[in-house]
């Protein structure tokens, strides 16, 4: 990953993702939904890919897909990179799509610098 990135991310990891459950700000629950589906490909090879995890990714559809701040360009390979998350029978254990959603997180987190409250999503269970 970018260094760069990298150092936002760690930034916004500890300022805005709570221990457990989700997170208070849109900033914090972009970057969390991230981390839980990376994690339950890595470690778990998709076993518990459920529901909860079809949330995650149609929260990262609808708030960076439709944000409307990536070139064309970007917003495919975006599309491209959720659709192969989201093909849990077959695991992504490859960085680079991770990191790539992660890139446009921490895009979206520069266009909106200040804290966006994030609607607790009372169906969310990871």
């Amino acid at each position: 990953m970018d260094p760069q990135y990298a150092a936002e991310a760690r930034h916004i990891w500890k300022t805005y993702v709570p221990p457990r459950g989700q997170a208070n700000t849109v900033q914090g629950e972009l970057l969390r939904a991230v981390e839980k589906l990376y994690d339950e490909a890595y470690r778990n090879g998709n076993v518990n890919w459920g529901e909860h995890h079809e949330r995650l990714l149609a929260y990262l559809r609808e708030k960076l897909g439709r944000s409307g701040i990536f070139d064309n360009e970007s917003s495919r390979q975006l599309t491209k990179d959720l659709d192969r998350l989201a093909d849990f029978e077959h695991p992504c254990v490859e960085n680079d799509p991770f990191d790539r959603v992660t890139y446009r997180v921490i895009d979206w987190c520069r266009a909106h610098p200040d804290p966006v409250p994030h609607k607790y999503d009372p169906e969310l269970h990871c």
